[in-house]
């Protein structure tokens, strides 16, 4: 399978290139040449596969020869080796939780398989592999165990200051080895266009072999969209084929994949951004005008983007055109107020502790299916575990919580980070001689 840039689809590039080089010199992002379809027969069986087979047949599509099949078993067994439940709170709406991953994060799909892809790719390479990359909130917890240990490579993960919870910033600075923290006196829409700068400076890309972490990644998106599939596969078993997903929404890698799913063959009937306070997007689809603005801090922290890097390859999948994509997708944006709200009604209704980014997806799906009422399994994303937000969720319902083992594991461990101003200058200088 080859790869273009959004910004240049005459380019062709391998699905290695695509990885190892995360942002095209044209400052676009990387999208297959064509969208693998799937076989209908997987499609109409798939409650009969396991999340790995699930994985490992969409992984095959777009990677195809790359890697051999045998070695892609292998890299996906290691990489997914924890569940993604669906887990119904009625008869007709379910949470599909992503939480189960060392990390505790969505994230942690493509975070763990990336860097195996990348370990695979660079073994016969004895050049340093610097993988730099910029969080909001879990994006950097994922990639750091996911990279933990890995040979020829090193993380630098950038963080806003103060806008990340406790346990994140625990999960970011504590683990040495091969992973190092940067606290940026920013936001994360700083941190990030650090990130972009440096993967394209010649000079900095002459001194070390630079990758990105990020959802700009290819190498991130792709296994995301395997639990769309597993969570469909889910649905299939209880008797039920037709879902609307909703999905909390930040930078957009992850409704950016399930759209990908979807183009792909998987039958969705509709995707809900639910967004914070950063509504670009949902102002996008209303008013047709793309108008970036600073990001601002909310009880969501992994989702406060103010210029999401992922919409470029929404809207490329649906080759910019406005109609298709208010078509397909249906935007809702909440308060922090709301959130809280939201978090109280779902522990007491269900009993069920919601982390913000949860709660803004639930209250999405809520309001679709009040605007849409019909037969269809409504399945909200949980992309985070709740114990990693306890100043976003009343003390009452954060008591519920039963903390994993490895919380409580992060506070007996030495912080290390380093401090920078939003100055690339000092960044870059950083890189240079901290080789």
């Amino acid at each position: 399978m080859k790869f273009y840039s959004t910004n240049n689809k005459a380019l062709r590039v391998s699905f290695k290139d695509a990885v190892f080089n995360s942002l095209p010199a044209d400052k676009g992002l990387y999208m297959p040449l064509e969208i693998p379809q799937l076989d209908p027969y997987f499609i109409k069986n798939i409650q009969q596969y396991s999340l790995q087979e699930i994985a490992f047949t969409i992984a095959q599509a777009f990677i195809e020869d790359d890697i051999p099949a045998d070695v892609l078993r292998n890299i996906i067994a290691d990489a997914i080796n924890f569940d993604a439940p669906v887990k119904f709170l009625s008869s007709d709406t379910a949470v599909l939780e992503l939480f189960h991953g060392p990390s505790y994060a969505f994230k942690d799909f493509g975070a763990r398989f990336m860097s195996r892809v990348m370990a695979f790719f660079s073994g016969a390479d004895d050049k340093l592999l610097d993988v730099l990359v910029a969080t909001s909130g879990d994006t950097g917890g994922a990639v750091a165990l996911g990279f933990l240990g890995v040979a020829g490579t090193r993380v630098t993960i950038l963080y806003p200051k103060g806008k990340v919870s406790d346990i994140q910033e625990l999960q970011l600075t504590t683990n040495g080895q091969n992973i190092r923290a940067i606290e940026i006196d920013g936001t994360f829409d700083d941190c990030q266009a650090l990130v972009k700068r440096a993967f394209n400076d010649p000079e900095l890309n002459e001194q070390l072999r630079l990758t990105s972490a990020n959802s700009i990644n290819i190498a991130r998106l792709i296994p995301q969209t395997f639990y769309y599939f597993y969570a469909y596969a889910q649905l299939k078993a209880q008797g039920s084929d037709r879902v609307v997903f909703t999905v909390p929404s930040g930078n957009f890698g992850n409704i950016g994949a399930g759209l990908l799913a979807f183009k792909m063959g998987l039958p969705v009937e509709q995707f809900v951004a639910a967004t914070n306070a950063n509504d670009t997007v949902p102002r996008f689809i209303k008013s047709g005008k793309y108008e970036p603005k600073p990001s601002v801090q909310t009880l969501a922290n992994a989702m406060d983007v103010g210029d999401p890097s992922n919409w470029v390859r929404i809207q490329d999948l649906f080759d910019y055109n406005l109609d298709n994509l208010k078509g397909m997708i249906t935007t809702y944006t909440y308060t922090d107020k709301e959130t809280r709200a939201a978090m109280e009604q779902l522990h007491h209704t269900y009993h069920y502790v919601a982390c913000p980014h949860t709660a803004i997806a639930w209250l999405g799906s809520q309001a679709y299916r009040g605007e849409h009422p019909g037969s269809y399994g409504s399945v909200f994303l949980s992309t985070a575990h709740p114990c990693k937000f306890p100043d976003a969720i009343s003390e009452q319902v954060f008591s519920k919580i039963k903390l994993p083992l490895g919380v409580e594991q992060l506070h007996n461990k030495d912080k290390v980070v380093e401090a920078f101003p939003v100055d690339y200058a000092v960044f870059k200088n950083y890189l240079i001689t901290h080789k």
